[in-house]
């Protein structure tokens, strides 16, 4: 039998609490969630801090309590549209009222992005805000919330990766094994959720505390957020080579999931979603050069 790695014994909630006759449980990734709205909260405010700045920092601290109900709202919102409208439209249309049951599952990140961007920027505007210094502090603030998010998709036990013989394969429990038939033996899968947590939480957050922190990075308009959304879609493309596919876009004919093709090639619909990002952020680097104090 080939080598793997046996999924540990891991709860998705925290704990539980029945009162009543009904139950109520903290689970992992509302945690997550929430530790990582707090921790990119303090970063964003040790970011205010003038010596970051070539001038005025963008916001004070009163703004950034209140434009966190925003981004509460805007990565609920969109989160959940995102992967109505991305991943099963179809379904929703048939079921609608299934919309609302979030409970249930179902977040796009790149759907809770542009919620995130569309409430931001509508707060930047009504607060007077100017975009670009801004947008560098809620890009330096997103990454902890990614690493945490993907951790939880791990203990989860959800959103794996595509089968391998690899001795890293993980056996995970339940369905993951189901969509494995013609594989003899332990079923073993990528850990993609832990190498998005580690492109996408420590080494794009590393890469942005250092250039906020240390290489006055904050001076240069835009160079942040440029960063993060390079590297984001960097790092999302590549890893869903490795990642299962959602299985709307699986078939006979179409084995690898891909949401776009034509003559043999094409993407699936994470790599689609994350080729503008990775666009717009090279852009936005490129710009930043010229705005260097």
């Amino acid at each position: 039998m080939q080598g793997y790695i046996a999924f540990p014994n891991l709860s998705p909630e925290l704990f539980s609490i029945s009162l009543g006759g009904m139950t109520f449980a903290l689970r992992w990734y509302a945690l997550a969630y929430i530790a990582g709205l707090i921790i990119g909260w303090r970063l964003v405010l040790r970011g205010l801090a003038p010596r970051f700045w070539a001038g005025t920092p963008p916001m004070n601290g009163d703004q950034v309590e209140r434009l966190l109900t925003w981004i509460i709202a805007g990565v609920i919102l969109g989160g959940r549209l995102g992967f109505v409208l991305f991943y099963q439209p179809g379904y929703y249309l048939s079921h609608p009222l299934e919309v609302l049951k979030v409970w249930q599952g179902g977040m796009s990140f790149h759907g809770g992005f542009l919620g995130v961007a569309v409430a931001s920027w509508l707060f930047f505007r009504t607060e007077k805000i100017p975009l670009l210094p801004a947008a560098d502090l809620l890009a330096l603030a997103t990454a902890p919330g990614l690493l945490l998010g993907r951790i939880a998709n791990f203990i989860n036990a959800e959103l794996w990766g595509r089968a391998t013989d690899k001795p890293w394969g993980v056996a995970f429990p339940g369905e993951a094994a189901q969509y494995c038939p013609d594989v003899e033996g332990v079923c073993a899968r990528h850990a993609s959720q832990l190498y998005e947590a580690g492109l996408e939480g420590l080494l794009l957050g590393a890469a942005l505390l250092w250039l906020a922190f240390r290489a006055k990075g904050l001076r240069r308009p835009g160079l942040l957020t440029g960063v993060f959304l390079a590297g984001y879609g960097a790092a999302r493309f590549f890893v869903e080579f490795f990642r299962q596919p959602d299985a709307q876009f699986v078939t006979a004919g179409n084995p690898l999931g891909l949401a776009f093709q034509s003559g043999g090639y094409g993407f699936t619909m994470g790599q689609a979603l994350s080729l503008p990002m990775l666009l717009a952020g090279l852009y936005l680097i490129w710009r930043s050069r010229r705005d260097l104090a």
